[in-house]
């Protein structure tokens, strides 16, 4: 059976991982974000670039949750950069909340990973 990853965050650390894990066919590949048409346009791109590589693996973008049910892995890159006067606390209690609930969702459709 096929390994599942699903990486939360398709900016370009997230992207890049994906790229990685599928063009190494590591496991099929969820790529998630909040972000309406970023993930699903990601993974197209990704997908396409597999038979260039000769390399066989599921990539899938979304943004439901359900998508990733029984991931093997999760990898969170989801996050906020810091921004001009936005002091280092006020960055870690964004972040804080935003992996908080990643986690949440995570467990709940892949309670093993």
């Amino acid at each position: 059976m096929r390994k599942k990853v699903t990486i939360v965050g398709s900016g370009n650390v997230g992207a890049t991982a994906a790229h990685w894990i599928a063009s190494k066919e590591l496991a099929d590949v969820v790529l998630i974000d909040i972000i309406e048409g970023v993930p699903q346009g990601k993974g197209l791109d990704l997908l396409e670039s597999m038979p260039i590589e000769k390399r066989d693996c599921r990539i899938i973008g979304t943004q439901d949750y359900a998508d990733t049910a029984n991931s093997d892995i999760v990898v969170i890159t989801a996050g906020i950069p810091r921004k001009p006067g936005m002091s280092r606390d006020d960055l870690l209690n964004t972040n804080h909340k935003i992996m908080k609930d990643v986690v949440g969702k995570a467990v709940q459709y892949s309670p093993k990973c």
